[in-house]
């Protein structure tokens, strides 16, 4: 084609171009819009229709009863004190009275981590809060007066055990600490926490490593559905003088007590609650109670 003639034909094919440009972008347009109005249709709203507020969340029963314990012992003079949960097999064993092979190590089998500590020892998922209290003594002088509440690890599961648990711990050191002050500082917990004075609380005789002498702690309610019966509810004792020793204190001097509880039994017989499973299930209808 000569040059005329492709001028010719160059503004006939772009004239055609954009013809063609402009129709493909009409029926987008009219597709985009039949689309539109099919969704609308299917999906209507009756704007007449009261709004729908955004569900509301609440405290889970057990941070419930983990917030109060805090409150209670703090409004008494006791520090709180947390820790890791990956601990050493000295803090979480040895410290407490637990030698290596000692038989009351098979009462708290755990979970091991595949490291060792500086000392080529095994790490673990700790079994007790405990190990907070010998981290805590060690780092303050006396009068020592903490709880150590968290998550805690063992090899259990059924309808009133799970592998993942959480406990408060309790701790009191100083010159002329008695088994007297902790039946007071325990049974007074416990008349604030299920905010009631018809209990019933027996100290009955029992063993631990870290305690001497020992016992564990029973509550009877007076009433309500559990009536007359005994519930066991925490282990307690006179701190044993080695693990005194341990803290790094003197035992010919100080001495004191400590306690160990388990939160969800605690959420359990303050809200009528029948399986502990159900507070890990996530189900809806069973928080909402508490919201």
């Amino acid at each position: 084609m000569s040059v005329e003639e492709r001028k010719a034909a160059g503004a006939a094919f772009n004239s055609a171009k954009e013809r063609i440009e402009s129709a493909l972008e009409h029926r987008r347009a009219e597709l985009a819009l039949s689309k539109l109005e099919a969704r609308l249709a299917e999906e209507a709203l009756d704007v007449t229709l009261p709004g729908r507020g955004r569900g509301r969340g609440g405290v889970h029963p057990i941070s419930r009863t983990w917030q109060r314990i805090e409150e209670i012992f703090g409004s008494i003079g006791f520090d709180v004190a947390d820790g890791p949960e990956i601990e050493t097999d000295w803090y979480n064993f040895t410290a407490l009275n637990n030698p290596e092979n000692h038989p009351a190590r098979s009462m708290q089998d755990t979970f091991y981590v595949d490291m060792q500590d500086s000392g080529g020892l095994p790490l673990l998922l700790r079994t007790h809060t405990s190990p907070m209290q010998v981290r805590y003594a060690r780092m303050h002088k006396p009068p020592i007066k903490v709880i150590a509440t968290g998550r805690t690890y063992r090899v259990d599961s059924d309808a009133t055990h799970s592998p993942m648990f959480h406990q408060v711990e309790g701790l009191w050191i100083d010159e002329d600490i008695s088994f007297a002050d902790l039946k007071g500082v325990y049974v007074d917990f416990l008349r604030r926490f299920f905010e009631s004075d018809d209990l019933q609380v027996r100290f009955r005789p029992s063993y631990f490593p870290f305690t001497e002498p020992s016992a564990e702690i029973d509550l009877q309610f007076a009433s309500g559905p559990l009536k007359g019966r005994w519930l066991e509810l925490s282990g307690a004792g006179q701190v044993h003088p080695q693990v005194v020793r341990n803290f790094g204190l003197d035992p010919e001097r100080y001495i004191g007590f400590a306690f160990g509880s388990g939160l969800e039994r605690l959420t359990m017989l303050r809200y009528g609650i029948d399986d502990l499973r159900l507070f890990f299930d996530g189900d809806l209808r069973f928080l909402r109670q508490f919201s």
